[in-house]
């Protein structure tokens, strides 16, 4: 199944109990709010298909995995109200890999930055290859980690999520991300990632769904009121975007991006 979007899409292939989930859009991975949408619902749709044991979340492409949010749509952003709903988005896609009984491991192929590192952050079991630098960006354009930042600092703690928050033009490398915990293995090329995706997707897809839908639920003990939470920490970004401040560095990045 596959849902297209303004150039990008979301798809799902489900086979031997493994529901593989791909999202892709041609500028850098990017997610406007639409795509943002979609995968929810597809995290949301596969989790309860009793036929899906296990997700295995990726990107398209070859070279990032998630540029983070839209520049494009941004820079259209003209009320809190919209700017709510398109930082929602995230809220929505972390919400969805919390939420569904399955466990979903994440292909990590490339870079991650801002709400990229936040869907990093969020998959049960990441897998990761040398090259998948991660940067916090949000606050070089006047906003924050404020809707993806429960969930990375759920993952690599309060100092290390503080570090990436604050340095925001400063990219941390592969390795630090796996030491940090962000990353629960890290290989030296796509072939060793897969390999290991493969061997750890078709192990879960064999495993007791009871047994991990039970593991799940401690592992995300604590998380209950993200759904609350998440949507007010998007409100904070959905009101800074507005500012002055924002929409200059918003049009100073697409600039350079054109030149």
């Amino acid at each position: 199944m596959m849902y297209e979007v303004k150039g990008g899409y979301v798809q799902t292939e489900t086979r031997k109990g493994i529901a593989t989930i791909e999202f892709y859009h041609p500028q850098s991975n990017s997610m406007p709010g639409k795509l943002l949408h979609e995968l929810a619902m597809e995290i949301h749709s596969a989790g309860h298909n009793p036929e899906v044991k296990v997700i295995l979340l990726r990107s398209g492409g070859d070279k990032v995995f998630c540029s983070g949010a839209s520049f494009d749509e941004l820079s259209n952003i003209r009320t809190a109200e919209e700017g709510l709903a398109f930082f929602n988005g995230f809220a929505q896609v972390v919400n969805a890999i919390r939420k569904v009984p399955v466990m979903v491991i994440g292909r990590i192929h490339g870079k991650c930055v801002g709400g990229g590192v936040g869907i990093a952050a969020a998959v049960d079991y990441a897998i990761a290859v040398e090259g998948a630098e991660i940067k916090l960006s949000e606050l070089a354009v006047g906003i924050g980690p404020f809707v993806v930042g429960p969930a990375v600092e759920r993952k690599i703690g309060v100092s290390a999520f503080s570090q990436l928050a604050i340095d925001a033009t400063m990219w941390r490398n592969a390795d630090w991300a796996r030491r940090k915990g962000l990353y629960a293995e890290l290989h030296q090329n796509l072939e060793g990632m897969d390999e290991s995706i493969e061997r750890l997707t078709n192990t879960l897809a064999a495993s007791s769904p009871d047994a991990m839908m039970e593991m799940k639920k401690v592992f995300w003990q604590g998380t209950e009121h993200w759904d609350q939470l998440l949507t007010e920490r998007a409100a904070i970004s959905g009101r800074l975007i507005l500012s002055e401040f924002s929409r200059q560095a918003i049009e100073k990045f697409k600039a350079k991006v054109k030149a």
